[in-house]
């Protein structure tokens, strides 16, 4: 599905580029050495593709800001501290919470615990297959 954001015109503009640069070419390369060394190693391979599937998904898809601000916090987290209890307390923006009323307060939470399993989803894929 297309961004929202992007125009038909842009979203084609972009693949023609992927294209004569030879995005595809070296993704299908570098998928094809991580299942190998996967197998190799003994892991699962059809994970592994599942990880590049995503991952070309997002590069293609691109990533707001706000979401790699967060996803670079939760990881600070997780790599300093590893998986706390207190999490989402630690990554609420305590000035904000203090100006929403009792529902945007559940909302503010509900959406940053979806945001947060995410991010954490994320970077143990990432640690997951980061030598692949």
């Amino acid at each position: 599905m297309l961004c929202e954001t992007k125009s038909f015109k842009t979203a084609a503009k972009e693949a023609k580029q992927r294209l004569k640069k030879g995005f595809w070419d070296g993704f299908r390369e570098e998928k094809q050495k991580g299942v190998q060394r996967a197998t190799e190693e003994g892991m699962n391979a059809s994970k592994v593709e599942l990880y590049f599937q995503n991952k070309v998904q997002s590069d293609i898809r691109g990533r707001k800001e706000e979401d790699e601000i967060f996803y670079l916090k939760v990881k600070n987290l997780l790599m300093s501290e590893g998986e706390v209890s207190d999490a989402i307390g630690r990554l609420t923006d305590k000035n904000y919470f203090d100006t929403l009323d009792y529902i945007q307060k559940q909302r503010y939470i509900l959406t940053l615990s979806e945001q947060y399993l995410f991010a954490l989803n994320r970077f143990k894929r990432e640690i997951e297959f980061e030598n692949i």
